[in-house]
């Protein structure tokens, strides 16, 4: 990691002055290079990643990789992997990449191998996931469990929210369909809907919490517990609450004490580490909901294809490492094009949920503005980043993006080949033709974002508000498929990415405190809210909406 601040090193100066020179090229000049797509373009782990409609050229990168080099990320990445305690204000590891590792490999972390451990929670977390599909784990009653709601918010939600959605189609053919479904709100609104049309004695609750004190998850999960005491009767005589602890919920923690004083079966419990952050957990037990959608076999793969990323991450050169090259491009944007907003495109409505996963994963992670050794930055860190399904996309924001004043950079994401396995064939023609059609409206609009005006031909002067600008950098990503492994290697992708990026900027991104600071204040004011004492410490906007409530309240008793 660099100590001097990374802005006054040589490479970054050489880089400003670099940026001055580059402000006036547009794209379409680039482009004037024939070789650019092939010279820009890497393939690994089953995807390919296409920079050449960036605003960069060599000359950029090669500075970007001085400047890489100079902030000492190819040491980052050992450190990294090797389980040094690059988590620095929390002194401890970011062992993510240790949940995918073979179970022939071994990671000595502290003179501890961490690698048993981990296969061991798979183990276990195998065990559920064939007695959940061969009908064998029943509810109080001894109905077999249908419905299974994952109780989690951030991480223990958004994670194993986009992948199994993401992988739907992976479904085991001979498994006893288990429905999984996710609930994260603390105001309770989708657990209401859930429990208003779910049958209490077949449906099984996952309380997904690193700390077991997340009080949305929570809080959520005493309203399960009271919904299935209230409601399981067998012979008309109440179900013994012990037996709806152990047949109706598990754990997922770190915090295996906290789980038994809440209820939750020692046999129920699945255990993950202090040592991997709640966004980067689907990779072990956070990922029970996937693996109960895909099966274990396709977990698998899913995690072997994670680290297929890490080994090419660890092992290629930096200038032929996608992971670094992604990153170096962000860092290109941000600081040097002051380009600050990014989004997250998908042409596949299977990843419909990845870019409120990468929000999280990015902007949780690199939102930061204080350094290892606690300086300000001055420079900007982490872009805004947002994102929806590009189809649906083009017709809401995508306006903006090629005719707004706010510069952006997007992410392209899609797969080459669907649709392919369909066995009947004039419903495969016609799907594989959508599938067409959708991959020429992503090559189209990053076209267009890239050359503007140049990318239509018509005759004519067009009048100002048929102009396009062009020259709107972006990214496009091509799986070779859509499978649990190339899902593994996209997201390992993303996550590196980030890492590299806060290694540049001299940033930890894998502590939160700034969320941290937020649950503080928030149960403070609950308190307030609750035993209406303390309105005293509150400042005067505070104490209106305070006010305003406990008004509500007192009209509402009437």
């Amino acid at each position: 990691m660099n100590q001097a601040p990374i802005d006054r090193t040589g490479a970054w100066q050489r880089l400003m002055e670099h940026a001055e020179e580059m402000r006036g090229a547009h794209l379409r000049q680039l482009f004037v290079d024939q070789a650019r797509g092939s010279a820009f373009t890497r393939r690994a782990a089953g995807l390919t990643l296409d920079l050449s409609k960036q605003r960069w050229s060599d000359a950029t990168l090669a500075l970007l990789l001085d400047l890489a080099r100079e902030a000492g990320v190819p040491e980052g990445i050992q450190a990294l992997l090797s389980g040094e305690h690059v988590n620095v204000s929390e002194d401890r590891p970011a062992l993510h990449t240790a949940l995918r590792l073979p179970p022939e490999a071994s990671l000595l972390v502290e003179g501890e191998d961490v690698v048993p451990g981990v296969h061991a929670s798979l183990d276990r977390m195998a065990i559920m996931v064939e007695r959940l599909h061969a009908r064998q784990w029943r509810g109080a009653t001894g109905r077999p469990i249908h419905d299974v709601v994952n109780l989690g918010v951030g991480g223990s939600d958004l994670g194993p929210l986009m992948v199994t959605h993401a992988l739907a189609d992976y479904r085991p053919a001979d498994a006893h369909h288990v429905a999984v479904h996710f609930a994260s709100t603390m105001d309770g609104s989708q657990l209401a809907d859930y429990l208003t049309r779910f049958n209490p004695e077949t449906t099984l609750f996952v309380i997904s919490s690193k700390s077991f004190t997340t009080i949305d998850t929570l809080s959520n999960a005493r309203t399960a517990r009271d919904w299935l005491m209230a409601r399981l009767v067998e012979d008309g005589k109440d179900v013994d609450e012990a037996m709806v602890m152990r047949q109706h919920f598990v754990g997922v923690s770190a915090k295996p004490e906290k789980m038994s004083v809440w209820g939750i079966a020692e046999a129920n419990q699945l255990l993950f580490w202090e040592w991997v952050g709640g966004r980067y957990s689907l990779w072990g037990a956070i990922g029970l909901p996937i693996a109960l959608v895909i099966g274990m076999t396709n977990f698998r793969e899913l995690l072997a294809g994670a680290h297929a990323m890490d080994e090419h991450f660890a092992q290629a050169p930096l200038a032929d490492n996608l992971p670094v090259l992604l990153a170096l491009a962000g860092i290109w944007n941000v600081n040097f094009l002051d380009i600050r907003a990014h989004s997250i495109l998908p042409y596949d409505g299977r990843l419909e949920h990845f870019a409120a996963y990468l929000e999280q994963l990015e902007m949780e992670s690199n939102g930061k503005s204080a350094t290892h050794d606690g300086r300000q930055v001055g420079y900007s860190t982490c872009p805004v980043l947002w994102g929806q399904l590009g189809p649906n996309a083009q017709h809401a924001f995508y306006q903006l993006l090629h005719q707004g004043t706010q510069p952006v950079v997007c992410d392209f994401i899609a797969p080459l080949t669907r649709y392919d396995d369909v066995e009947d064939a004039a419903t495969r023609d016609h799907l594989m033709a959508q599938h067409r059609l959708t991959l020429a409206n992503c090559f189209a609009q990053s076209r267009l974002l890239m050359l503007g005006d140049d990318a239509i031909d018509e005759p004519g002067e067009r009048p100002g508000h048929k102009r396009y600008r062009g020259n709107q950098p972006s990214t496009t990503l091509l799986l070779d498929r859509l499978t649990p492994a190339t899902l593994g290697a996209l997201i390992a992708l993303y996550e590196h990415k980030v890492f590299v990026q806060a290694a540049i900027w001299g940033i930890n991104p894998f502590d939160q405190w700034g969320v941290e600071l937020g649950k503080q204040i928030a149960g403070e004011t609950e308190r307030i809210l609750a035993e209406r004492d303390g309105l005293d410490r509150m400042d005067a906007s505070s104490r209106a909406l305070i006010e305003a409530v406990w008004r509500a309240e007192q009209e509402g008793e009437r």
